[in-house]
């Protein structure tokens, strides 16, 4: 089986892709003082009540060691906060403050707004088998 050319191979690809994606958001993380990492514990966070480390670790893709680390820094600055379980102490969640959860609300139109551009820089159709395939490849390499 022949291996693409460099430039065209998926990890090439992908690379650009977020080359070409990422600023856009970057931008909005930046303007509120956030890292994408910062973000995208606080993208989680704002989905679910609370969330262990280990599993804020696996949706945000962020490793757990870099994660406390991220964590810390959203705690020190008011946006987060730690609840040890009172099952098993070992056992630590992590939900939004007050002022995490207000920080949605200004983030989010614009969030969504570049989003909406991205979208519309394709065809539905194109779109839609993009997201299927990056799915699928992502499903069946667990």
């Amino acid at each position: 089986m022949a291996i693409d050319q460099f430039s065209h191979s998926l990890p090439m690809m992908l690379y650009r892709t977020l080359d070409a994606v990422m600023p856009r958001f970057r931008k909005i993380f930046s303007d509120f003082g956030l890292t994408e990492q910062q973000w995208r514990v606080l993208r989680v966070l704002w989905e679910h009540d609370e969330v262990s480390l280990s599993q804020l670790a696996d949706l945000s893709l962020i490793s757990a060691p870099s994660l406390v680390g991220v964590v810390d820094r959203l705690q020190a600055t008011g946006l987060v906060t730690r609840r040890r379980s009172d099952v098993d102490r070992r056992k630590v969640y992590v939900l939004a403050t007050e002022r995490g959860a207000e920080l949605e609300a200004l983030m989010m139109p614009r969030v969504a707004s570049t989003y909406a551009e991205l979208k519309q820089s394709v065809d539905a159709e194109t779109w839609e088998c993009v997201l299927r395939g990056l799915q699928s490849i992502t499903a069946k390499s667990k």
